[in-house]
Order: C-alpha cells, then sequence, then structure tokens
C-alpha cells in the first residue's frame, strides 16, 4: 500500500473511532425515555398478567403547553405505540382469550389504532424488544397476531398521564387504557 493510501486509511479509521462513540451517544439519547415506565401485575384465575408501559403526560414535557391527545400527539388512523418509549409489554403465563383470539402464553407487543369516529383497534404484535415508533404496517404484517376491537367510553374525569390497567372481571379479565376522557377497554380470559 501506498503512503497515501495508509495515510487515508489512517484518517478514516481514526474519524470513526471518534464518531462511533458519538453516534453511540446520539443514538442512546435519542433513544432515552422522556416518560416513566410502569409495570402492572394481576392474577386472574390463577394466571399472572403484566403490562410494561410508558406513560407520557397531557402537558408537554419541560413546558406548560397542554397537548390534544386524540387526534393530536396520537394521530387518528395510525398505528400508535400505546403509551411512550418502548412499545408496550403484555406477558401472560397462560394462554388467553382476547377479542376472539387465543395468545398462547409469552410476551406480546401492543399497539393502538384509534379512529376519528371513536373505534379503535388493539394490535397484538409477537416482535419484542423495539422501540415504538415508527411502525411500518407492511412491514409489520407478519409479525401481527391481531387486530382486535376495542370498546370505547368517555369518562367524567380527565386523566392527565396515560394509565393502562388490568382488572377482574365476572368471567376472566379486562385490560384498560385511560388517557384525557377516553377510556379503550378490551375483555378477556385466561385458557387453561
Amino acid at each position: 500500500m501506498n503512503k497515501l493510501g495508509l495515510g487515508a486509511t489512517l484518517v478514516v479509521a481514526a474519524t470513526l473511532a471518534c464518531a462511533s462513540p458519538a453516534m453511540a451517544q446520539a443514538t442512546k439519547k435519542k433513544m432515552q425515555r422522556v416518560s416513566p415506565q410502569a409495570t402492572v401485575t394481576c392474577t386472574i384465575d390463577g394466571s399472572e398478567i403484566k403490562l410494561v408501559y410508558g406513560r407520557p403526560f397531557t402537558v408537554k414535557p419541560g413546558t406548560t403547553e397542554v397537548r390534544k391527545i386524540w387526534g393530536g400527539l396520537v394521530p387518528f388512523g395510525k398505528v400508535w405505540r400505546t403509551g411512550a418509549n418502548e412499545a408496550t409489554l403484555l406477558t401472560t403465563k397462560d394462554p388467553i382469550e382476547i377479542g376472539g383470539t387465543t395468545l398462547p402464553a409469552g410476551s406480546y407487543n401492543l399497539f393502538t389504532v384509534p379512529e376519528e369516529d371513536g373505534s379503535a383497534k388493539l394490535v397484538i404484535n409477537k416482535k419484542l424488544r423495539r422501540w415504538g415508533i415508527p411502525y411500518e404496517e407492511a412491514a409489520e404484517k407478519a409479525n401481527e397476531l391481531a387486530r382486535i376491537d376495542l370498546k370505547k367510553e368517555t369518562l367524567d374525569k380527565a386523566v392527565d398521564q396515560f394509565t393502562m390497567a388490568i382488572e377482574p372481571a365476572s368471567s376472566g379479565g379486562v385490560l384498560k387504557m385511560a388517557w384525557e376522557k377516553t377510556q379503550y377497554s378490551v375483555p378477556f380470559s385466561v385458557k387453561k
């Protein structure tokens, strides 16, 4: 190798060595959690079901700006990560039936598609360990297990911080999510 080739190679190598930590730091900063994480665990019919999700606020972080949530921060007709930061994680110790779909025991990412008419679908996806956005629907179809209709209710009091819950019901349980004055829910049952 001639001197110019070796010198150019060393310059490129030195640049990459210096840039790599900076790029890694930029990527880490980009992926930092802005919203707090929460874990919800509930035992339904003897089976543990757990949610891990980000809890964004109605007020924009670091400001006093109140954001419009549904149809604003969470656009209508698009897949939303159902919270903030990483995609929401649902883990079940036993199979569950939700919206006519049986989910084997295991972990899944949850997404939501709210519509302007008030309807919404829960998207259950088997691809795990990823940031919540972007969601490329065409590429994700093979990973989706189901799109399930959610029931919408209007709340009397506004919920400032996105909140999810798993609650026992007369038969099985109910998965709930609430923000602003909207609550979406879907019942499920444990399969033994």
